[in-house]
């Protein structure tokens, strides 16, 4: 590897720390991470161009992460009794170990963190292999852990390739992976770590739908779709791209939304006003080019914007395409940047088929005016997260993941932080009755 350094143990004394111990360590990472977080999020914009409000809500982000897993986590890892005719018999969640993570650039602080709190209360420890350009939010993070009071080694910092990335999966002090990235990306770490049979949690790509139905608050949708499809300048899994609507509303959401799109502010992303910055890097802003110019070329005509900014920086202006058909390359494919894809629907019922016609299966939003139609409708969503009147975002509360192409596993909430345990039974004899007995054994044939 390119840089050498010693794994994590999970404790220097060979002892088991406490999760309360482990709890207020977390809480202290959420005191350093708010000390800090002018700094960190001025290296953020720095690095990837968020606008830095933005960035600054990042690193806040991060810190509620870290006390909320600080608060809930020994809750969610407390010994759960189950009664058998055994004198005590319980489920203990014991730490796996070692979890590689293989980080985006995107989201550089809260994608680390997402994993790392509830991660580091379960007990485990961490290796970070970050995206190549952000590797001084990589030891950004490292350095936050050390300032925390953390022992030494509890996250260590991998400044190396993604060609070497497999070495480290097969090295046999890692017992689990968790890669936030592509779906190509899911597709190398899943054989790796399936080589060589060790848990892996899987958030990839989102080609997420934003359904519009008859009875939306029409007004509140738009400006809601607008924000959903260009947060962090639209480079975002959760990030609204198919924007599915009725017909009979149609071309009324159409002229709300484009005009809240076309009132986005573009700019440096070191001022405050800023609310779309540039791309992270010139290939990115080159593969979404290529991805409108093939769509247009199909036939999809462009209501707003469609290039680049002129001048420094990797800028591409919000676009909003509409005429989309489903062989579209923005239809079909994630797009990654400020670029909506407007595809009209007759009704309800094909809007649902609309929105489930992907590859994908992240987030997804419906806006109704009746939430029970919205909770039905919900169920028939094949994604991991779908919200109702509102954007898709990640919540520390909330279990967050994907489904298809999408990724599995999950992270945040409880499920999150049981990712990556030992879900051990315990049972203490001797029994209080007769045993349930095993089952028959099958006849051979």
């Amino acid at each position: 590897m390119g840089q050498q350094a010693p794994f994590p143990e999970a404790d220097r004394a060979g002892k088991p720390r406490a999760v309360a111990e482990r709890a207020a360590a977390v809480r202290a990472l959420a005191e350093v991470l708010r000390a800090r977080r002018d700094d960190w999020a001025l290296l953020i914009t720095r690095e990837m161009g968020k606008p830095i409000v933005e960035a600054e809500a990042e690193i806040e982000k991060c810190a509620w992460n870290c006390e909320y897993f600080a608060e809930h986590g020994p809750g969610f890892l407390a010994d759960l009794p189950v009664p058998t005719e055994a004198r005590e018999s319980y489920v203990a969640f014991d730490p796996l170990g070692v979890v590689l993570a293989i980080m985006p650039w995107n989201f550089p602080f809260w994608q680390v963190f997402r994993f790392l709190a509830p991660a580091l209360v379960a007990g485990n420890t961490a290796v970070l292999k970050h995206a190549a350009n952000v590797p001084g939010c990589a030891l950004a993070i490292e350095e936050a852990v050390r300032q925390a009071g953390l022992p030494d080694g509890v996250l260590r910092t991998l400044l190396i390739s993604t060609a070497e990335v497999e070495q480290v999966i097969a090295d046999r002090r890692i017992a689990a992976v968790t890669l936030t990235g592509s779906s190509a990306a899911g597709e190398a770490v899943a054989a790796a770590a399936g080589k060589r049979i060790k848990k892996q949690v899987l958030e990839l790509g989102g080609s997420d739908p934003f359904i519009v139905l008859a009875d939306a608050d029409l007004d509140a949708a738009a400006r809601t779709a607008a924000r959903a499809r260009n947060q962090n300048s639209g480079q975002s899994c959760i990030a609204a791209k198919r924007f599915i609507v009725v017909d009979r509303v149609f071309d009324a959401f159409t002229e709300r939304f484009v005009q809240a799109m076309a009132n986005l502010r573009v700019g440096n992303p070191m001022e405050r006003e800023t609310q779309v910055g540039p791309m992270a890097r010139d290939d990115l802003r080159h593969q979404l080019e290529l991805q409108v110019r093939a769509s247009v070329v199909q036939g999809a005509q462009v209501l707003l914007g469609g290039k680049r900014v002129p001048g420094r920086g990797y800028f591409y202006q919000p676009t909003v395409l509409s005429g989309i058909n489903r062989e579209m390359p923005v239809w079909r494919e994630e797009t990654f940047g400020p670029v909506a894809a407007l595809m009209r629907a007759r009704d309800e019922q094909e809007a649902m088929q609309l929105a489930n016609d992907t590859q994908y299966g992240l987030g997804a939003s419906i806006w109704t005016g009746d939430a029970e139609r919205g909770k039905r409708l919900a169920r028939r969503i094949e994604a991991g997260n779908v919200f109702i009147n509102g954007m898709v975002a990640s919540d520390p509360r909330l279990p967050f993941g994907g489904v298809k192409r999408s990724g599995y596993g999950r992270e945040l909430g409880v499920f999150g932080v049981r990712e990556f345990v030992n879900i051990k039974t315990i049972w203490v004899g001797p029994a209080r009755g007769p045993q349930m007995p095993a089952p028959a054994q099958a006849p051979s044939e």
